[in-house]
């Protein structure tokens, strides 16, 4: 199945405040970062969602994130996205719903990236804000880490027992700091769409 992106783009950003629509944006970069990496290191399972259902995942992940839904987020999503006409596989649904913990755990790679990311965008955009260019390109991965392992009250909402949980073998196997590498590069290249 393809998904026309630009649908489900303006989808999202008429749907949500312009704060949560850029967090958006940076998750569905994320996630595909997440998903190169892994499948040029081989560690793709066979049965994995493709990237495009990855990618459209961080997209819309917080879709339902307003309004009368918000209460109910991220259970909501393809009711929203009714309402513009989309619809989505049960597949994408799922790695969205992966993304809040309450939902128990993940059956993939893509539901993992998915939690282990989302809060992770938003310590990295609070690293770039305390620079006085504002920008992601003057963000090193070092300054990422640092905030993140030594300073708890810094961007304080991250979830960081998440994000970490992309060190686990069964999970994502990948190191903390390259995750954060992997992340930030992937923001850095969209950097424009999301004012950084």
């Amino acid at each position: 199945m393809t998904f026309d992106r630009q649908k489900y783009l303006d989808a999202v950003k008429a749907n949500l405040e312009s704060n949560i629509f850029y967090h958006s944006l940076a998750l569905e970069a994320c996630m595909g970062g997440i998903y190169d990496y892994l499948q040029s290191q081989n560690q793709l399972e066979v049965g994995e969602p493709t990237r495009e259902e990855w990618t459209l995942a961080g997209l819309i992940h917080d879709i339902d994130y307003a309004g009368e839904t918000k209460e109910l987020h991220p259970l909501k999503t393809i009711e929203v996205l009714q309402k513009f006409s989309l619809e989505i596989p049960p597949i994408v649904d799922r790695i969205v719903k992966d993304h809040d913990a309450r939902q128990g755990k993940p059956a993939n790679k893509a539901g993992w990236a998915i939690r282990c990311a989302d809060s992770l965008t938003g310590l990295i955009v609070a690293v770039a804000l305390v620079y006085p260019t504002k920008k992601l390109a003057d963000v090193k991965t070092s300054s990422v880490l640092k905030r993140f392992l030594k300073e708890p009250k810094f961007a304080a909402g991250t979830r960081r027992d998440e994000v970490i949980l992309c060190q686990d073998a069964d999970k994502l196997a990948l190191p903390l700091e390259k995750f954060i590498e992997i992340c930030l590069d992937s923001m850095r290249k969209i950097a424009p769409e999301i004012n950084l």
